[in-house]
């Protein structure tokens, strides 16, 4: 059994879902492994990760505003706004989706659906950099 670690780094343009299937794929693709498991953790608590279909972007649109509704940026709502009046929303959307996802690979290949995509999606209206830790653990 070998393993393989890294810190990646990403840059966001704001809220919203960036893919990061090429990037995630590459690296998987670097170490050479042919079966065994991804699994990627982001470091923060204002950000998240997604498996999520990558064709249509209503998708991804509809997901931004579902979010929107259900965690609003309205400062009457929260006590928490240390950083601003995104920040607990922030917080809640991370909440309810997952900071940790873990993928089969399978052949050499990440086990994503036809229509599936690895997504880092950012809960804040500004740009950040963030860390998403991957290991991988296989032959």
């Amino acid at each position: 059994m070998r393993q393989a670690a890294d810190m990646l780094r990403f840059e966001t343009r704001g809220r919203g879902l960036r893919e990061i299937t090429r990037e995630i794929t590459g690296w998987t693709a670097g170490r050479g492994m042919r079966l065994g498991l991804l699994t990627l953790y982001c470091r923060h608590t204002s950000a998240s990760l997604l498996i999520q279909e990558n064709a249509a972007p209503e998708v991804r649109q509809d997901l931004e505003a579902y979010f929107e509704r259900i965690a609003p940026e309205d400062p009457a709502r929260y006590a928490h706004d240390d950083e601003g009046p995104d920040d607990m929303p922030a917080h809640l959307r991370a909440a309810l989706t997952a900071v940790q996802l873990s993928i089969p690979l399978i052949d050499g290949r990440l086990a994503l659906g036809t229509w599936q995509g690895l997504y880092l999606f950012e809960h804040r209206r500004r740009p950040h950099t963030r860390e998403i830790a991957v290991h991988l653990m296989g032959e």
